[in-house]
């Protein structure tokens, strides 16, 4: 006779589900302060790090980082970065944010083992480049080869929407000075014919080029040899726009008429050389080109 008031059954343990909390690892943060020419962007913007410091990360800031992009150290301080004048005190974090490569003299500044985000430009770099990174065993994260989980490039197709965007603006105010422009509004004002627009490329950027432009009332007009391209930017405009491939008459007759001409081509290894010299002098006399493919050579022979 059993002593026990229990059943064997009731005896037997149990499994008991128990909420196990994640251990967050804390990232430490550099941005310092880009050193490039006319690059005024910075990676990080206070609200962005204010998430970063809610989440419990540390965010170290070279002092006037922000200013080109009119954010300044104090906004950054209340967001919680700590903000410091010391260049190699901001390289020696174990992770460093920037938005064009680092030189090599940056690359020198960091400690071994550290984490690099930004854009590395590949089709750029010599064997230094790379040989300066291995040798400190520096892991290099090029935003511009980041996918997503649909096979896209989320960092370069949001700088190609402000690329091609921003291409269209800076054309129409260079447009509006009369010293190295016509002097002409970049509109469709009654009585006045609308700025005829040559864009080349209908990628990304050619897409958002084009739709600021006829945003701004100019007549458009798209080159590209990929029907396929040319056929998805008429389905984005939601509007019939003139296309054609690059056929050298055609394309030479739509630049001696144009007021603005956008490059924005792409290649495997050098953006094609579209527009040769003798074409460009046969444009009218302040016309503006905007060649947004000069990271990559440009599409104009005569881009700098």
């Amino acid at each position: 006779m059993s002593l026990s008031p229990f059943t064997k059954q009731q005896l037997i343990p149990l499994e008991e589900k128990l909420e196990v909390q994640r251990h967050k690892s804390e990232l430490f943060i550099g941005i310092p302060k880009e050193t490039s020419f006319q690059e005024r962007r910075i990676c990080l913007t206070p609200d962005a790090v204010n998430s970063l410091v809610y989440q419990g990360h540390r965010v170290m800031i070279e002092a006037g980082s922000g200013e080109s992009s009119s954010y300044s150290d104090k906004e950054y301080s209340d967001a919680g970065a700590e903000v410091t004048n010391d260049t190699k005190k901001v390289f020696s974090c174990p992770i460093i944010l920037k938005v064009e490569p680092p030189t090599l003299q940056e690359i020198e500044l960091m400690n071994p083992q550290t984490i690099l985000i930004s854009a590395i430009q590949l089709k750029t770099r010599k064997v230094e480049y790379f040989e300066a990174l291995h040798k400190k065993k520096i892991t290099a994260l090029a935003f511009e080869f980041i996918k997503d989980d649909d096979g896209t490039y989320p960092a370069v197709k949001s700088l190609s929407e402000i690329a091609g965007t921003a291409s269209i603006l800076i054309a129409s105010e260079l447009m509006i000075n009369s010293q190295c422009g016509k002097g002409l509004l970049f509109g469709n004002i009654t009585g006045v014919p609308p700025t005829e627009v040559v864009i080349l490329g209908a990628g990304t950027v050619g897409e958002f080029a084009a739709k600021t432009a006829i945003g701004l009332g100019a007549n458009v007009k798209v080159f590209d040899n990929s029907i396929t391209k040319l056929r998805r930017l008429q389905n984005q405009l939601n509007q019939r726009i003139f296309t054609s491939t690059i056929q050298p008459k055609i394309l030479l007759k739509a630049l001696r008429r144009c007021d603005v001409a956008i490059g924005a081509m792409r290649g495997k290894e050098r953006c094609p050389v579209i527009v040769n010299e003798t074409m460009v002098e046969h444009m009218k006399s302040g016309a503006v080109i905007v060649d947004v493919s000069i990271d990559t050579g440009g599409c104009f022979e005569t881009s700098e």
